[in-house]
């Protein structure tokens, strides 16, 4: 089957194309048009397996797809962008509580990162995502500045320590991936479900004041499997500018999460 979007040859049973990883259609001849596209997008869903589908399956013109270089240099650009505007934010800002009320910043918190998630998903424009990724990486930044703040008093080397376990974690998902990409195929669903029945036991032992360190080890295990999963879906996105912001975010937010985790491990190691 001849790729519409990049005119790669592809097997009869081939649902993905081996050159620019668009779905394939399974009709022969059929083009995508500008009309598949915007319905496509009003109808995906926002969150979770069902959504990452329904990015892999979006129709797009030939002229949106990229070269998988550019795409996964792209991706890699935006990531940095945003860990470098995070630590922009823990050199200058410090503790956001002592700007702001607590209140007024969760309150805002959840406007824009909300905001910025919905933005991101809905536009298909590369600009209009860019400016959804900062809406969640400013915020989120300053989350992680309040708490690299509070720990490097307590002992500067667990933020030190936090960030390259992060980091080589990361790699190592990434490794993974190169290696045997098949082992997170299928991970996306379940990897969902397990996160929400652990937040909500944390919810629920927050609540009673109960010691969490274990979960901790849990959810920083979880966020890991979704680094890897994560990365891997990156690559069977049809490959446009757009998807390269939106996975970014997806990474993004996977090594943002399991950083906050690593840092309350380290920290509880060190109280001992």
């Amino acid at each position: 089957m001849t790729c519409p979007f990049c005119q790669a040859e592809n097997g009869d049973s081939a649902k993905f194309c081996v050159s620019c990883g668009a779905k394939l259609p399974e009709r022969a001849n059929t083009e995508p048009v500008q009309g598949d596209v915007l319905a496509a997008t009003k109808a995906a869903p926002l969150f979770g397996a069902a959504a990452r589908k329904a990015r892999i399956e979006q129709m797009v013109s030939e002229d949106a797809i990229i070269s998988t270089r550019a795409y996964n240099g792209v991706m890699a650009g935006v990531l940095l962008w945003g860990l470098g505007v995070n630590y922009l934010l823990c050199q200058t800002v410090g503790n956001v509580f002592n700007y702001i009320s607590p209140v007024l910043f969760y309150i805002l918190y959840a406007v824009l990162a909300f905001g910025g998630i919905f933005l991101t998903a809905r536009s298909q424009k590369p600009a209009l995502s860019f400016l959804g990724y900062n809406m969640v990486v400013v915020p989120f930044g300053l989350v992680i500045s309040t708490l690299v703040e509070y720990y490097a008093k307590q002992d500067p080397t667990i933020v030190t320590y936090a960030f390259l376990y992060t980091t080589l974690i990361a790699v190592g998902m990434m490794a993974v991936v190169l290696i045997a990409p098949n082992l997170f195929a299928k991970l996306g669903g379940a990897l969902g479900a397990v996160l929400i029945g652990v937040l909500l036991c944390e919810i629920i032992l927050l609540v009673f004041h109960v010691q969490q360190t274990w979960l901790d080890w849990v959810i920083a295990g979880l966020f890991s499997m979704y680094l890897g999963y994560d990365i891997y879906r990156s690559q069977q996105y049809p490959k446009t500018l757009d998807n390269a912001v939106d996975s970014a975010l997806d990474i993004y937010m996977d090594f943002a999460n399991l950083f906050i985790r690593i840092l309350r491990i380290i920290a509880a190691s060190k109280e001992k």
